[in-house]
């Protein structure tokens, strides 16, 4: 059997509410749209933990924070944990990586044969969370909510001039990919950074949402005091007391959010032209790390179970699995298992470590009755935060917190808590007992405690002296480019052209 090409379009923080079945109606989003028909579609899948270094290396490797040591934004991947880029690599692929995966430590690779940029976000352990300093805030790399009072329009930023780069090297990969001068199939993946804060966006793509209906929150902000305790904890940890936050910042936060999920539409749109102008085929998936609560009860940007952060977006468009909607709930580390079942990728030897389950079957018409788990253990956590999201059922539990229930078909925005309730004990024992048999809280919190004391230890040493640093430099072989005199010029102009000349 031919192994397929696969494309993996990855997006950072784009909230999962948005796609109730592909992009939402109002969208701006044609490109999307196209994709989600062709694809199978998943309602109701989360991410492993809502940020992004631990909710990816959950992605790659199909294992959740707890066992990949991946606990925050500078925990360090360990090169000994497979990703899909190793087991697809080991069946033969060529694998590529196009823009960020967030990878903390010395290995930027992590089974990708490949990377054409560098990454958006330091590599070394300086955004080390310290649960021995409960309540501090690091103010040069924590969230503030400069990013919703500073909403509005640019030309370029830090984040355009990255995604921009992304795009670029990503369409120039699929060219050279047609040429055919290796025959192995290949796996592309495209990782940009938006529609990721700072909320700001070029105004074309700004004017397309001027009249939109939906740049309030569905709830609005919930007072301080009457937040669940984790909320507070975000609050605090986004320093909200320096900043008065209006409508009008809402306003236009959530417009040039919405606007940046149109920036996206149009560079898939680009990827995918180029894949069909170039005749390739792929399996195409469309995947974002974690959400954005987007203002709703008051809360931005993630690090939260509520839906808006934890939800996230996921199209699969796959020759063995039928277009249509999936409302089961699944999770993002389900797509390395998925992928490999694609690919005829053996994940044998990993699999008893390994939590993800294929989608493969759901996309053939099987049920699943798993229920999905998520951890939390990183900044604005005084402890380490785990949930089952089980049919209808959310459960959150942490040491520090009163349990929360939430039955999310009769209370979609999760406003009422029926961990109390008379009712639902029995719901609750259940999930209880399930959460309990999945996660030692204390043993959690032991390893992460480790875990930020040791890095804090390197991070401070290794910045004595000189300094070396982990930050991926994209290799450059000019040598190797357009013409020089090691080169048959008639070899390499027929080469390099796509289709070939007579």
């Amino acid at each position: 059997m031919t192994k397929p090409n696969i494309l993996i379009l990855m997006v950072d923080q784009l909230n999962g509410t948005l796609f109730p079945d592909g992009p939402a109606d109002w969208l701006h989003a044609p490109h999307l749209k196209a994709l989600a028909a062709r694809s199978t579609r998943f309602r109701n899948c989360y991410t492993a933990s809502p940020l992004c270094a631990p909710g990816r290396a959950a992605f790659m490797s199909g294992q959740l924070p707890s066992a990949t040591g991946v606990y925050d934004n500078a925990a360090e991947f360990a090169s000994s944990i497979p990703t899909y880029a190793h087991h697809l690599r080991r069946a033969g692929y060529r694998t590529c990586l196009s823009g960020k995966m967030h990878f903390v430590g010395p290995d930027q690779l992590h089974g990708f044969e490949e990377r054409l940029t560098t990454d958006i976000y330091p590599a070394d352990f300086g955004w080390t969370p310290d649960y021995r300093k409960p309540g501090e805030r690091i103010d040069w790399w924590y969230h503030n909510m400069g990013s919703v009072t500073g909403a509005g329009v640019a030309e370029i930023t830090n984040q355009m001039e990255y995604d921009d780069e992304v795009a670029f090297n990503a369409t120039r990969k699929i060219y050279d990919l047609s040429r055919g001068a290796d025959a192995r199939p290949w796996c592309l993946t495209v990782s940009f950074t938006h529609p990721h804060d700072p909320y700001v966006a070029r105004k074309k793509y700004w004017d397309l949402y001027n009249d939109c209906e939906h740049l309030l929150p569905q709830v609005p902000a919930i007072p301080y005091d009457a937040q669940d305790a984790h909320s507070k904890r975000i609050f605090d940890a986004n320093d909200w007391r320096s900043f008065d936050i209006t409508e009008a910042h809402i306003r236009r936060s959530r417009q040039a959010y919405f606007a940046n999920i149109s920036y996206l539409d149009d560079k898939v749109g680009e990827i995918l032209q180029t894949l069909k102008d170039t005749r390739q085929e792929a399996i195409v998936v469309f995947v974002s790390d974690h959400g954005d609560m987007l203002g709703e009860r008051g809360l931005w940007f993630k690090m939260s179970f509520y839906e808006g952060a934890s939800r996230v977006p996921l199209m699969i468009s796959a020759p063995y699995m039928e277009p249509g909607l999936q409302t089961t709930p699944v999770s993002n580390i389900d797509i390395c298992p998925t992928l490999c079942e694609l690919a005829g990728a053996s994940m044998e030897e990993v699999l008893p470590w390994t939590t993800g389950i294929s989608l493969v079957p759901m996309g053939q018409g099987q049920e699943r009755t798993e229920p999905v788990a998520m951890e939390y253990a990183a900044e604005a956590s005084y402890a380490p935060m785990v949930s089952l999201r089980h049919g209808k059922w959310k459960y959150n539990r942490c040491a520090l917190d009163p349990d929360q229930l939430f039955d999310l078909e009769a209370d979609p925005h999760e406003l009422t808590n029926l961990a109390d309730h008379p009712a639902h004990q029995g719901t609750l024992e259940s999930l209880r007992g399930k959460s309990e048999a999945r996660w030692d809280l204390g043993e959690f919190d032991s390893d992460v405690r480790k875990s930020q004391a040791r890095r804090w230890v390197v991070y401070e040493a290794l910045r004595q002296g000189g300094y070396y640093p982990w930050d991926y430099q994209p290799l450059r072989a000019a040598s190797e480019q357009y013409m020089r005199n090691h080169m048959d010029l008639n070899i390499l102009e027929d080469s390099k052209r796509f289709p070939r000349g007579e």
